[in-house]
This record gives structure tokens, sequence and C-alpha cells, in this order.
């Protein structure tokens, strides 16, 4: 049985999307590159780290991709990391997890410090016993060390009842790369055939359906 429950921040505890894309668009105008105003593309930005996103979607080299993550940050940290809402059910599922005795982190490909402030902002951050995520350096995004650095940082070795939440293919092959569990949420930014793909053990429709599951896990 689950007792450790890892979670991802965008698209699994919040709906960060809008954020996100309004700061990736506001990088690419920098770079005078065309944004079409449903920006619908650049919605894969959520979830990767920012630097494969720059570097694999736009082909940045080294010095465009930081010039951009600088750029980006300075609307994400203005406003960008607050157009964002916690997902219904999710603070719910939450206290109900903590109430029976769960261990609950977070695993974020996003910088901690950013992932920190959201969580207090929401009034969340109480519970979780450690919320773990990449640096500023743009290092450590890898979900896989992500993972890892969560469980070296609250001395966790016996990893057979953790299981990772999160929404995108990333996260799953992280925890599987950690050899611990894999749920797929089915209402963030990843898609079934995504998380499919990516061997979900479960996939969840919403934030409550955790918690029927979480006795199976």
């Amino acid at each position: 049985m689950a007792e450790i429950f890892l979670f991802d921040l965008d698209g699994t505890l919040t709906e960060s999307g809008t954020g996100i894309v309004n700061s990736v668009a506001y990088a690419l105008e920098h770079f005078k590159i065309p944004v079409s105003d449903e920006k619908k593309e650049l919605y894969r930005f959520v979830g990767p780290s920012l630097k494969d996103a720059f570097s694999g979607y736009y082909g940045f080299d080294e010095k465009q991709t930081m010039e951009a993550i600088r750029v980006y940050r300075e609307y994400y940290t203005r406003q960008g990391m607050f157009e964002n809402r916690v997902y219904d059910g999710v603070e719910e599922l939450l206290s109900s997890l903590k109430a029976n005795g769960k261990r609950l982190m977070v695993a974020t490909s996003k910088p901690e410090i950013y992932a920190r402030q959201i969580l207090d902002y929401f009034h969340l951050s109480s519970y979780f016993a450690f919320i773990g995520g990449s640096l500023m350096s743009e290092t450590r995004t890898d979900k896989t060390e992500v993972i890892r650095y969560v469980f070296e940082s609250t001395g966790i070795t016996d990893v057979s009842r953790a299981v990772m939440v999160g929404d995108r293919s990333h996260d799953m092959i992280g925890a599987k790369n950690a050899g611990i569990k894999k749920v797929g949420v089915l209402y963030g930014y990843g898609t079934r055939a995504e998380l499919e793909e990516a061997e979900a053990d479960l996939l969840i429709e919403t934030p409550m359906d955790l918690i029927r599951y979480a006795d199976t896990l």
C-alpha cells in the first residue's frame, strides 16, 4: 500500500498554463518570434524544463536559451506565477491523504523557489513534508533527478511504497526510473495517449479519484 505520495505541480496541483504561456510569449516577443493570438502551441511548455523546451521547440543554442529563460522569468516573477489556480478537489485530496497518515511531497521540474512561493500563495504548503524542485541554474530539471533528490532530502531509502502523481509523460518516466508507481492525471496538460504510452499504472479523471484508489496502490 502506498504511503508516500509525490505530486507534480503544474497541471497536477494547479492549472498554471495561463501564466506559463504568457511568460513564454513574452520571451518569444523578445526574440521577435511571432506568437498567434490563441497561443495554443505554447501549452507544450507546461511540464518540461524551460531549457529543454526552448532548445527543443525553437532550436535555440545555449546562449539564446539562457537569455530566453532570463526574459521569461522577468514576466513570470512579476505576475505569471500567480496567473494560476488550484484545481477543484486538490485541497480536499491533500487533506484526506494527510489525515489518513500519508506522507505528501512535491517533485517538480519548476525551480524550487517558485514552487514554494506558489504553494505558499495558495496556502497548500502545510500539506507537504517536503517541496522539491529544480535549481535556478536550470539544473536538476530531469524528473528522475528531482524524485531522487526528494528521497535523499527526506531520508527515504525504501521507495517500494512511494507513488508519483503527474500529468505528463516525463512524470511517468521519472517515476519508472526511480522505481516507484505512477499515477497519471487526465485533467492536466497531458493526454491519455501520452500517459498510457509512458506506462502509467493508474489514470484518474479528477483529483478526488485518487482518494478512492489510494489504498490499492
